[in-house]
């Protein structure tokens, strides 16, 4: 009875509300902040470059982006694409990159808020932390709200989708290389404790090195693909867009399993509007909370347009797959078809590369937990100790589960998150507006942007947190 009432509860969250919420409200963050995510795509390379952080140890824009995309980018890239084109045929690709660009403005809104709203955390003055429940609490002085998301994200990535993570990395390996679960099991959790007990700093360092070798790595193994079938490209685009809108006979549900797999797909994948990313997106040290909202949707950009594509390429162009038929789906579709292309290193590669998006997946689900956490104890050093070997432990543990059921349960949790997090947002797009005319009137008189916190009188910000960064960004350029 639980399974049918948690399947059923599933059903209407993400297949009655999310799919029209989602999308719908992204629209309207498009359109209402004059498409901001293509206006200033390119002005995102410039903030990476030059985002300022001072000797004393703060998070750059680009660790946050790291670790942003160290969550975003995981085994949906590799098996939830294949899946989606199972289900929902080539076309199904196309509404996936629409999906992608519309949520590139919803992370946009949501990360600019965390950073608007952020606070020092409780034990290193040189921090930050912030998210949904953090400017669920400020803005709207709702707690109990922010409490039952910080419940949500613990339950949701802390411990089920970590202990999801380490059964899919450890029985790939066991397949591959015929190494028992519980030995990776156990390999993994080490590797996990050095990162965590070396707190947020040691984290955004590991993911600022494993990120763009996997994401790298990963494109450069498709760029291969794609040369190897160059002369197919044209073909295979013009097949993506004519089975977005008259899909194959032979794709279950029509064009309506179309949009609904695509659309699935970017959102599970890019996580745009769920309300995790912008836990990450406060922890950096930018002079505008904007600033960290544009590389925050480019993250977006990275990981459903660039690097889930990859695998829809690496698919698409091989022989493995074929419309209407399901037997071959997940990971083994994408292993079968990179064996295909480049022979049996291609599984092997894949094996590598879902260790690598695991793991940093799992460092992701962990802060955006203790991140949860915080927001309960205020720093309290024995809990997050205590929180840090019980998370360790869930590791191992799900090496040795079936956690189908718990996966489930999980997504579950996560649309929960997701609804209140995008009516949130909705609420309060005004202040993202505010951000973004200020933001655009400083570029526009040739400065720096920087927060000009005396405007916002009206919102429940930290102005002390702003005025220490603007001071010390002023007194830098004062040096130079």
């Amino acid at each position: 009875m639980l399974s049918e009432i948690n399947d059923f509860l599933n059903n209407l969250i993400w297949g009655n509300i999310l799919i029209y919420l989602l999308p719908l409200l992204g629209i309207f963050f498009t359109v209402s902040s004059r498409f901001v995510q293509f206006r200033y795509f390119f002005k995102m390379f410039n903030i990476l470059r030059d985002t300022v952080h001072d000797k004393e140890g703060h998070i750059s824009s680009f660790q946050a982006l790291m670790l942003s995309v160290a969550g975003r980018v995981g085994g949906g890239n590799i098996a939830g694409v294949a899946v989606a084109i199972t289900l929902g045929g080539p076309g199904a690709v196309f509404w996936m990159w629409i999906i992608g660009l519309i949520g590139m403005s919803t992370s946009f809104f949501e990360c600019s808020l965390a950073q608007l709203y952020k606070e020092k955390d409780g034990i290193d003055s040189n921090l930050y932390r912030g998210g949904p429940a953090y400017y669920v609490t400020k803005a709207l002085g709702q707690r109990w709200l922010g409490i039952i998301i910080s419940i949500l994200l613990m339950i949701t990535f802390g411990f089920a989708f970590n202990a999801t993570q380490s059964f899919i990395i450890t029985t790939s390996f066991e397949s591959s290389f015929s190494i028992p679960t519980w030995i990776t099991g156990i390999a993994l959790t080490l590797v996990f404790a050095f990162a965590v007990f070396g707190g947020v700093r040691r984290i955004t360092k590991i993911s600022e090195v494993i990120v763009p070798i996997m994401a790298l790595g990963y494109l450069l193994i498709a760029i291969v693909v794609i040369g190897l079938n160059a002369s197919e490209i044209p073909s295979l685009i013009s097949l993506i867009v004519k089975e977005a809108f008259s899909p194959s006979s032979a794709i279950a549900g029509g064009l309506g399993a179309v949009i609904l797999q695509g659309a699935k797909r970017g959102m599970f994948s890019n996580e745009a509007g769920l309300g995790s990313a912008p836990n990450v997106a406060a922890v950096a040290y930018v002079a505008h909370p904007v600033q960290q909202g544009i590389v925050q949707s480019f993250s977006v950009f990275i990981d459903t347009i660039i690097l889930c594509s990859c695998t829809a390429f690496i698919i698409l162009l091989s022989g493995v797959y074929t419309p209407g038929i399901s037997g071959v789906d997940g990971v083994l579709l994408t292993q079968n078809s990179l064996i295909e292309h480049i022979g049996p290193l291609g599984g092997y590669f894949v094996t590598i590369a879902l260790f690598l998006f695991g793991f940093s997946s799992i460092l992701y689900n962990y802060y955006l937990a203790e991140n949860s956490l915080n927001f309960f104890s205020k720093g309290n050093r024995l809990y997050f100790t205590l929180f840090r070997i019980f998370v360790a432990a869930l590791i191992i543990w799900g090496s040795l589960q079936d956690l189908g059921s718990i996966f489930s349960f999980a997504d579950l949790s996560m649309g929960l998150l997701a609804v209140i997090n995008m009516l949130v947002i909705a609420i309060l797009y005004k202040p993202v507006l505010k951000l973004i005319k200020g933001y655009d009137r400083q570029v526009k008189e040739g400065k720096v942007p920087v927060l000009r916190y005396n405007d916002y009188h009206e919102f429940n910000i930290d102005k002390k947190i702003w005025k220490e960064i603007v001071d010390n960004i002023n007194d830098k350029k004062n040096e130079e």
